[in-house]
């Protein structure tokens, strides 16, 4: 009896023992949800607060979420990679590594989720979640461009019908606000993701061919920070001193609390369990899901119908998916069994996952 009761303090004192059943794939599968839903999830609350301004203003803007989501991340970060985080581990890098850090977690960690938010306030959801897509290709594209990665014929197919999904559904703007170039219409939301996706396949490449050495807590950790700090500068140079003016409101805070545990301590934390506890190949096609759940958050929390534009080109879009990840089993198939433990690959995989709400 005394055993028993020993037994059961120590899984109540330490409630990660509880989850080490709990398999990759699984994880993998609950923070895909998560994630997929956090576009909608992120324009539902900036919608309520709308409708509770505090002193004229929304206390839940888009740039109140992405800076308290990132610090709400970062202590979340600090304390799963608490191993990291000390003198010994960080002068181990150097200074060219510190740059390329620097610089990857301005363009991940600020710039990008900047467009993306700055998107969800122009454009459906579903729209956002689709064009999105773009990045994987890109960052395909560009391994073989620049750091001469060897691809199959499925994988170039796949992204070949990626840029033309992405394309169709540009080609038809939304009614939405949109913009006039060489004579071409194009949605304005459409745009920001469409850069976001550029700088985020940049930062990925930068990260493969720099950072190949740096683990993932201190990746993760360092980019979640600097990009708040970035993030926080940025906004400020650009709307003013008072744009963050509701950030200490108590309203902004109790809804944060609940977007913070739902989408990065549970999201963040299953995602990254996930990929410690998978194989390569397995991670990358549950994450393919992602605009799937994503669309299908879209209509459940927000009431977006896609439209026959949304359908046909993310019909293309997903036959795009179906046909990288058919490339992506063929390269893997004699890999299947090997573990997301390498810094470039967890690097790698861990961008595909795209928007994960901050």
């Amino acid at each position: 009896m005394r055993d028993v009761g020993k037994t059961l303090m120590q899984k109540l004192t330490n409630p990660l023992q509880c989850l080490q059943q709990i398999s990759g794939q699984t994880y993998l599968w609950i923070a895909v949800i998560i994630f997929g839903a956090s576009g909608a999830v992120t324009r539902r609350i900036t919608e309520i607060g709308a409708q509770n301004f505090v002193n004229g203003e929304n206390p839940i803007s888009l740039c109140n979420v992405l800076f308290v989501g990132n610090l709400c991340a970062l202590i979340v970060f600090l304390l799963i990679h608490r191993q990291y985080c000390n003198w010994a581990t960080l002068e181990r890098f150097s200074g060219r590594e510190w740059l390329s850090l620097g610089i990857v977690s301005t363009l991940a960690g600020a710039v990008a989720p900047g467009l993306i938010f700055e998107a969800l306030t122009v454009a459906p959801v579903t729209n956002v979640v689709l064009i999105g897509r773009l990045e994987p290709p890109l960052t395909l594209a560009l391994s073989i461009w620049l750091l001469g990665d060897r691809v199959n014929r499925w994988q170039i197919a796949g992204a070949i019908m990626a840029f033309m999904g992405v394309a169709l559904l540009l080609l038809q703007p939304t009614p939405e606000t949109v913009m006039q170039a060489a004579g071409i219409v194009i949605g304005r939301g459409d745009v920001f993701t469409v850069l976001s996706a550029v700088i985020l396949a940049i930062s990925t490449i930068l990260g493969k061919k720099r950072l190949g050495k740096v683990p993932l807590g201190i990746y993760t950790t360092v980019r979640t920070g600097l990009g708040a700090v970035i993030f926080f500068f940025i906004a400020l140079m650009l709307y003013g001193h008072n744009h963050f003016m509701g950030v200490l409101s108590p309203f902004l805070w109790r809804w944060m609390l609940v977007y913070g545990v739902m989408i990065v301590v549970i999201g963040q934390s299953c995602w990254l369990a996930g990929l410690r506890n998978s194989s390569v190949s397995t991670a990358s096609i549950v994450g393919s899901f992602t605009p799937l759940t994503g669309i299908l958050a879209a209509y459940l929390i927000l009431g977006e119908v896609p439209t026959m534009a949304q359908y046909v080109g993310g019909a293309v879009i997903l036959l795009g998916l179906g046909l990288s990840q058919k490339g992506i089993h063929q390269q893997t198939a004699g890999l299947r069994q090997m573990q997301v433990n390498s810094a470039q690959a967890e690097q790698v995989v861990e961008a595909g996952g795209s928007f994960k709400g901050i």
